[in-house]
């Protein structure tokens, strides 16, 4: 019996590391739509950045679009999370590093990046379909390069 649930929480934990995972890749490489959302996020969801945050699932997919849409593309990298399954409960953190792509510039220069190492922390639930997010909060480490307008 033993056994059984440790094998059970173990794919518990597999399947909350993997929201993270489809979270980050999405927002590199897929349509940030309602479906998107809807497939990682909890109705009451929150999401947590140094500069906004934004509560519920309405709007979560065009928060991000806005978001991104500073950038000429991105990439998210993160890593293994530590997750911890209570029940129908987990919380993880990993770690996660991010480079960003500036539109390019009217005098035809280089592209400009905005890199960071953000601290991610998070909490998801089991629903009826499947495990989904409820929070997920950025801390940022460290910065280098210019940070997108309007950013503090």
């Amino acid at each position: 019996m033993k056994q059984m649930h440790s094998d059970l929480t173990n794919i518990d934990r597999t399947d909350v590391a993997e929201l993270l995972a489809r979270y980050l890749i999405g927002l590199d490489a897929d349509p940030l739509d309602d479906d998107w959302a809807g497939g990682l996020f909890t109705a009451d969801a929150v999401v947590e950045f140094p500069m906004s945050a934004h509560r519920g699932l309405a709007g979560m997919a065009g928060y991000h679009r806005d978001a991104l849409g500073n950038f000429a593309a991105t990439q998210h990298l993160g890593s293994p999370p530590a997750v911890q399954v209570a029940g129908d409960r987990a919380g993880l953190r990993a770690n996660l590093t991010s480079t960003h792509v500036h539109h390019a510039t009217r005098d035809g220069g280089p592209p400009e990046f905005f890199r960071t190492g953000t601290l991610v922390d998070g909490d998801a639930v089991r629903t009826d379909a499947g495990w989904r997010l409820t929070r997920l909060s950025f801390r940022v480490q460290w910065m280098d390069g210019r940070p997108p307008a309007g950013s503090s």
